[in-house]
């Protein structure tokens, strides 16, 4: 008889956990010291991991396997109470602090983030990106909303009819220039803001967008401050909110909707630091238009960095479950051994062609999900100064900044969402059946996920107004010798790549593809060439008809950037033994990532030829899955997400997929609870009369020969 630590069995049992403490033992690095890169610095990453601990030993914020079988109502319940948790942590925390303890929540309660967000982030942010400095310490400071206290913001921005297309939104702010006031009205059910988070029970105030309406003239979209509830939490005249109702995911967050029915708000509750309304209703409009968008930059970092966190957790899932699992014997294993073991999971090549790319995915993008927080803060940064000193030149400067940086975000958020989405799907099918269990977290993942692929409206919508302004940049430099600058300076390479040079291959075989620089290139050639093909079709006929390759340019402009500063960060990094287990990922995820799923753009462009094309599957792909094979659970350590973090029993730390997974659905679900609640209407089904007896023996022969007299 065999004795395991949990129970006695006759016989010997599968022991996933030798196999992962066996592996982890064989790793050539310390995992701590690469969640150093991973996190930008030794500081950074200790800090997350003290955040991680406070977390997992608060007794509110604490979350396990029962979080899978709440109920809607019990979720908004517990989502509550952990907003007035947190804010807590707010009062003493510094904002990069608690920005990092937000970001952590995100991995294993994203609807508390959210809704803490949507007040901290996108309510305050409008405030800040379109308020003057003293509408901004009134609203966030004097009344305590930066301390989640005083009142509750939302963003008014979505509507029923309209999402993605913000400048058409059609709520309505018009000055009434006798009162001082502006009258915000929804004109019809199509102008219901919809999608507000916070709206249906939570928010005192919402940063709303409508169109600003002066003596009958429109001058477009614009953000006023309107009050939905008042110190009471009761509902102010004219304002009717509602919940959405169910959605797929994200249940602890309270979306809703407003109408607003001819509400009055003085002139000041406008926002007005660049579109300025005054006492006489004389209009003072921004320099760019965009600028009023501001305030979704924020969300697209948190999204960018969600993404990494996201792929870190549901690859780190499912190559821990691939480690422990066996199944059948591979051609690893000598068919004349009866001994063998069934061979691993994470051992057929297949299964590392699956699930590599997202380990590797994960720690490109929190590269450049590190570069997309400075670079916004700096931009941000610059602008603030130069309109609190009046400076022109220097709001014109940071005005282009932020022409490149909407470019940048706006292809990382889309892209990065878009993988994390694939890979959370991904994850799940490469477990098997266990993946579709509820309580190894993967189907609340993918349906709390997504809603960032359509957040800020749909992500293709997104991926044509990125893609847009490259294609118009490679018309200007082609027509008027324009000079690109910023992160898509290499635009100005066109001429080199296009015309005489429209033949150039850039990778041209397995060696050309394992350099990770010229996969760099290649993109930048594939982008150029890309932009120029699309440039004779919006010449001759717009656009519109150029959606799908404006789309793939964005997903490509995003995949350069995240590449090139993941190699960028490794060149810099300061320990040199890392570097080549770094180096790996990056070729994985230009072979993977980039390159095989974009395989017919670069033969298409001429920038892959078909021997590299052939390379790449038969040879590249194979030999850098199997370079990766024996650090992966160094690799997936290294992420230092926590069990509580992680949440989902066969992924735990100690690889013991089986009794944990076992011991979860037992205390979740109590085998002594033999019947459930409509046990009687199985029971009454099962144990009725028969047919005849029902029937009264009615139709019995002995009844025939009594009616047949």
């Amino acid at each position: 008889m065999v004795s395991t630590a949990k129970n006695v069995s006759l016989s010997q049992g599968p022991d996933p956990r030798t196999s992962i403490q066996k592996e982890r033992a064989e790793q050539k690095f310390n995992p701590q010291e690469l969640q150093y890169f991973l996190e930008g610095s030794k500081e950074r990453a200790e800090l997350i991991k003290a955040l991680t601990q406070q977390m997992e030993r608060d007794p509110v914020l604490w979350t396990d396997g029962s979080y899978y079988d709440l109920s809607k109502e019990q979720i908004r319940e517990f989502t509550a109470l952990k907003i007035n948790r947190i804010s807590r942590y707010l009062e003493t925390d510094s904002i990069d602090v608690f920005n990092r303890r937000l970001s952590l929540v995100g991995v294993f309660d994203p609807a508390v983030s959210t809704r803490i967000g949507v007040n901290l982030g996108l309510f305050i942010s409008c405030v800040r990106g379109n308020g003057t400095y003293e509408q901004l310490k009134y609203w966030a400071l004097d009344k305590e909303t930066a301390q989640i206290k005083g009142i509750y913001g939302c963003f008014g921005m979505t509507e029923l009819a309209h999402g993605s297309n913000v400048a058409g939104i059609e709520t309505t702010a018009t000055f009434d220039r006798e009162n001082d006031e502006f009258i915000i009205n929804t004109p019809h059910i199509g102008a219901t803001k919809w999608w507000i988070g916070g709206a249906a029970h939570s928010a005192t105030h919402c940063a709303t967008y409508a169109r600003l309406i002066v003596d009958g003239e429109d001058y477009g979209v614009k953000t006023f401050v309107v009050p939905l509830r008042d110190s009471n939490h009761d509902i102010m005249p004219g304002i009717t909110v509602g919940d959405i109702g169910a959605k797929m995911g994200r249940d602890g967050i309270d979306n809703g909707w407003i109408q607003y029915s001819s509400v009055r708000i003085p002139r000041f509750f406008m926002l007005q630091r660049f579109c300025k309304v005054d006492r006489n209703g004389e209009v003072i409009l921004p320099p760019l238009e965009q600028l009023s968008y501001s305030a979704l930059l924020g969300g697209r970092v948190m999204m960018v960095s969600d993404s990494y966190r996201m792929l870190a957790r549901v690859s780190t899932i499912a190559l821990r479950y691939a480690i422990g699992r066996r199944q059948f014997r591979g051609d690893d294993v000598d068919p004349d051994d009866e001994e063998a073991l069934e061979t691993q999971l994470l051992n057929y090549p297949l299964h590392q062609k699956r699930l590599f790319p997202y380990l590797a995915a994960a720690y490109v993008v929190s590269a450049g999900a590190l570069k997309i927080e400075k670079n916004i803060e700096e931009v941000l940064a610059e602008l603030d100064d130069a309109v609190d000193d009046n400076d022109d030149a220097g709001i014109m400067k940071a005005i282009d900044a932020m022409k490149s940086l909407f470019i940048d975000s706006g292809s990382l958020k889309s892209t990065c969402t878009w993988l994390a989405a694939e890979g959370i799907d991904q994850c799940r099918q490469a477990c098997g059946g266990h993946g579709y269990s509820a309580y190894n977290g993967f189907g609340k993942a993918y349906n709390d996920w997504v809603v960032q692929c359509t957040w800020e409206g749909d992500n293709n919508v997104l991926g044509i107004n990125i893609g847009k302004p490259l294609v118009k940049h490679v018309i200007a430099i082609e027509d008027d010798g324009k000079i690109v600058k910023g992160s898509s300076d290499f635009l100005n390479q066109l001429k080199e790549y296009t015309g005489k040079g429209a033949d150039k291959v850039v990778l041209n075989d397995a060696s050309d593809i394992e350099d990770v620089k010229k996969v760099i290139k290649a993109i930048e050639v594939a982008i150029i060439r890309a932009c120029y093909e699309s440039g004779k079709v919006v010449r001759e006929k717009g656009f519109d008809f150029v959606g799908a390759e404006l789309v793939i340019i964005s997903k490509l402009k995003a995949h350069h950037y995240l590449l090139s500063e993941f190699v960028r960060r490794v060149d810099e990094f300061d320990q040199a033994d890392k570097k080549p287990f770094l180096y790996t990922l990056a070729t994985l995820y230009g072979a993977t990532i980039v390159l095989d799923k974009y395989n017919g753009v670069f033969l298409a462009f001429g920038v892959l030829s078909t021997k590299g094309a052939s390379d790449l599957a038969s040879k590249v792909i194979p030999k850098v899955c199997a370079e990766v094979r024996p650090n992966v659970v160094g690799l997936t350590d290294a992420f230092q997400q926590s069990d509580m973090m992680i949440n989902a029993p066969i992924g735990r730390f100690d690889g013991d997929i089986y009794e944990n997974y076992f011991d979860l659905v037992k205390i979740l679900n109590p085998p002594a609870k033999t019947k459930a609640p409509y046990s009687a209407a199985l029971e009454a089904m099962l144990n009725r009369p028969s047919l005849s007896e029902r029937e009264r023996f009615e139709k019995s022969l002995e009844t025939g020969e009594i009616l047949s007299k």
